[in-house]
């Protein structure tokens, strides 16, 4: 007979031993500086291409050594479907959601000024020619969709989180519109991603959750804690503009807005 193995739970996930936990923080710090790195060294002179590739890798990489599987559903982009002038819409849970997606396809984000305050990813993430915006100034947004339409129109996959914050994955805030209209403006293919951290009981996992007052570092720790981690993204139905044309930018927001609460069959708040 087998020895019983007790394991250690909360809130129903099973939590890593220390010497784990302290296996994989050594092994996610090694790879910190690994982009640092390859960020200053490499990504200022190889192609976009390259960039796209070593990104991709980079960000696959982290989430193994987190332990956080990513599990994909529905319309998932496949390593042969040369993906171009399409942007990714999706509700926004924790700065893992970055990592998962472009360990799936490697996108440029449009993302909220406050990223440049979080601990050395900052760096990583602005070295991988992210887009920001700065909510607090009114016309910054007219800058972004102008920078946003320019990069769609010459070939670029880019990603943004439409409720302008993140949860804790129990719910979901309205949709922003304004950033929709950069879709609308270069006639790109829009691609809604229904974001969940489950638990093995398919209840919502909030653990991994970079909301509210939680810090970057009690939301590392929070992931090292646990064992076995999962992000699924479930892609949905890509939508084409030109097949919703009559439809204003609110409108379209708000189909998507639908679209992704019902998949996560959530409320909005």
């Amino acid at each position: 007979m087998q020895p019983h193995i007790k394991h250690t739970r909360h809130n129903g996930i099973e939590e890593t031993k220390r010497v784990t936990r302290y296996l994989r923080a050594s092994r996610v710090a090694s790879h910190i500086l690994v982009g640092v790195l390859v960020t200053i060294v490499l990504l200022p002179i190889v192609t976009k291409s390259s960039k796209l590739r070593i990104t991709k890798w980079w960000s696959g990489r982290l989430l193994l050594a987190f332990n956080l599987q990513v599990i994909c559903h529905g319309h998932t982009p496949t390593n042969n479907e040369r993906l171009s002038k399409t942007i990714f819409v999706a509700n926004h849970i924790s700065w893992t959601d970055i990592q998962a997606l472009n360990s799936i396809i490697s996108l440029r984000f449009i993302a909220k000024s406050d990223i440049k305050n979080w601990p050395i990813l900052r760096f990583l993430i602005k070295g991988a020619n992210t887009i920001f915006i700065d909510r607090s100034k009114r016309q910054d947004a007219a800058r972004t969709l102008n920078v946003a339409v320019l990069s769609l129109n010459s070939g670029d996959n880019l990603c943004y989180f439409p409720e302008g914050t993140t949860t804790d994955g129990t719910e979901i805030k309205p949709f922003k519109s304004s950033l929709m209209q950069a879709a609308i403006d270069a006639n790109a293919t829009i691609r809604p991603v229904a974001i969940k951290y489950p638990k093995p009981d398919g209840s919502i996992n909030t653990g991994v959750a970079y909301a509210g007052e939680t810090t970057m570092l009690e939301s590392i720790q929070s992931i090292l804690l646990q064992q076995s981690p999962v992000v699924e993204l479930h892609f949905l139905e890509p939508i084409q503009v030109t097949d919703v044309i009559e439809k204003d930018r609110r409108e379209l927001t708000l189909l998507i807005q639908q679209q992704i609460q019902k998949k996560l069959d959530l409320s909005v708040y």
